[in-house]
């Protein structure tokens, strides 16, 4: 049997559009640079830079070039050409990225901001290539045949964004997809000037009342069974899929605890604690459990049922103040540089997954 290309490769395509993401923010305010001749070949080098801004953009790219490397190696490419591909593709990148903030007045280009773009790529390429040497991906590919389906890269790709995507504050614990609010203000955005302008425009809408603490549990249940059913898709059904069941709540859980202490402080870190999310932690293993021999099909459909009655519920969920200075936090403040990873992670997973769980519904020969 063929082995299929690796996941790295979509985990490397999603890494790649969150880099772009991060670097062009906040896509709006394009200029002719200024002065005239700022804008060459040669990158400006910066009088000063913060420390943490220097750490970021040295880690930034670790990843990439670590799922560049790993990708290429894992295809069956050579372990020097994997190095090579991963630098200068990720080299060239954060050039390229760095001449478009010269148009972009809140940005400033630099080329230290390259040198450790290109250094942290090589970092994640030469990780990648160690681990090879090390024998850890032939010893990954073991595990994956002895407890996955073959395939299916874009289903593994989907979970291990998961735990990602919680790191940006839900309105309530495991309540991803809540975006269309957001999407409805673009819209009307683009349409501003146009023969279409207003079309999209509402009045204000009273405050949502406070989900029943009922409700509430039933939405945290939805969030927390999504990807436990979207695991039992590229499992084979029994007991077996206990494993990824205990592994994803144990990461959501620890996820979403790192997301409360970073915008709360340590101190609130397990403030998200709230009375239904013990009872809801309880209900999601056992209807998880329940459902670890149904086979394939069976759980892409009740996946999909799953997921669109958590977006529908989370919807309904009101803003809070507390959640409101959340948001502002990440979006312009101290975590501006993960604003792009985690905001559209947490906006488009569950659409993204009902897409996936769709083509595994109609897949043949499950």
């Amino acid at each position: 049997m063929k082995r299929p290309h690796s996941s790295a490769w979509p985990l490397a395509a999603v890494c790649l559009c969150l880099v772009v993401y991060a670097s062009l923010h906040p896509f709006s305010g394009w200029s002719e640079p200024t002065p005239p001749g700022a804008f060459g070949w040669a990158l400006p080098r910066p009088r000063f830079q913060a420390r943490f801004d220097l750490v970021v953009n040295l880690l930034a790219y670790v990843p990439l070039g670590l799922l560049l490397a790993t990708a290429w190696v894992r295809d069956g490419g050579g372990r020097l050409v994997a190095l090579g591909v991963a630098l200068l593709l990720s080299g060239a990148l954060s050039y390229g990225l760095e001449q478009g903030q010269h148009f972009l007045p809140p940005r400033v280009p630099s080329v230290l901001d390259w040198q450790l773009n290109s250094a942290g790529a090589a970092a994640g390429a030469v990780l990648a290539v160690g681990l090879d040497a090390l024998g850890v991906f032939d010893a990954w590919q073991r595990w994956r045949e002895r407890w996955l389906l073959h395939g299916h890269g874009g289903g593994i790709t989907l979970l291990l964004l998961w735990p990602m995507a919680l790191l940006f504050p839900p309105p309530l614990p495991f309540g991803l997809g809540q975006v269309l609010g957001r999407a409805r203000e673009a819209a009307a955005g683009w349409l501003d000037g146009t023969a279409w302008d207003g079309w999209l425009s509402v009045p204000a809408a009273p405050a949502l009342a406070p989900l029943a603490p009922g409700i509430e549990l039933l939405a945290i249940v939805a969030g927390l069974l999504a990807p436990c059913l979207l695991a039992y898709t590229i499992t084979r059904p029994g007991l077996s899929r206990a494993v990824p069941l205990a592994g994803g709540i144990a990461l959501g859980v620890f996820a979403t605890t790192v997301s409360t202490g970073l915008n709360f402080g340590p101190d609130n870190a397990l403030s998200w604690i709230t009375p239904p999310v013990l009872p809801a932690l309880g209900l999601t293993v056992g209807l998880a459990l329940l459902a670890v021999w149904l086979p394939v099909r069976a759980a892409a459909a009740v996946g999909l049922l799953v997921i669109a009655t958590g977006v529908a519920l989370v919807h309904g969920a009101p803003s809070d103040a507390y959640y409101a200075a959340s948001l502002q936090a990440w979006e312009q403040g101290r975590f501006v540089h993960l604003h792009g990873l985690a905001q559209w992670l947490g906006w488009l997973w569950p659409y993204a997954t009902l897409a996936y769980l769709v083509g595994r519904l109609a897949a043949r020969g499950e």
